[in-house]
């Protein structure tokens, strides 16, 4: 293994890492990791339509149609018009929001520590790199997923 593969490798365990704190979080909460996951999404005081959530968070359509439809009966998000008719947007209802509060300000402050303490050892440009890394990683494996659908 060469020194970039041993650099990805430590990368992505480390992105597991972060996804499997998540993961437990959720779970300590009562929450599902779905659950927690489209709370985190909505919590920014926005609708979303089902298509921007599975567009901006990589979650399959019908995971987050599944979430949605458990979240809303359980009276934690509205389903709203679209401006254009077609799709609903989805917001947090007042008990919604609540819960969110209540699931996420732990995350929140776990998050910020996290945050404030990786900035002041490595500066700013840690943010950027990342999303950087992540922007050309998923550009490339779209790239090597549609040679390999080529090949088959």
């Amino acid at each position: 293994m060469d020194a970039t593969e041993r650099a990805v490798r430590r990368l992505m365990l480390a992105t597991e890492k972060i996804d499997g704190a998540y993961y437990l979080f959720a779970r300590k909460r009562g929450a599902k990791e779905n659950e927690l996951t489209l709370l985190w999404a909505l919590d920014d005081g926005q609708p979303h339509t089902q298509q921007q959530i599975c567009r901006d968070w990589l979650i399959p359509k019908t995971t987050v149609n599944t979430t949605v439809k458990a979240l809303a009966a359980a009276g934690y998000l509205a389903l709203l018009p679209a401006k254009d008719g077609r799709e609903k947007q989805i917001a947090l209802t007042e008990a919604g929001r609540a819960w969110a509060g209540q699931v996420l300000a732990g995350i929140y402050a776990a998050e910020r520590a996290a945050m404030e303490q990786t900035a002041a050892a490595l500066g700013d440009g840690f943010v950027g790199a990342m999303e950087l890394f992540a922007d050309r990683l998923c550009e490339a494996l779209a790239r090597a997923a549609g040679e390999e659908a080529a090949k088959e």
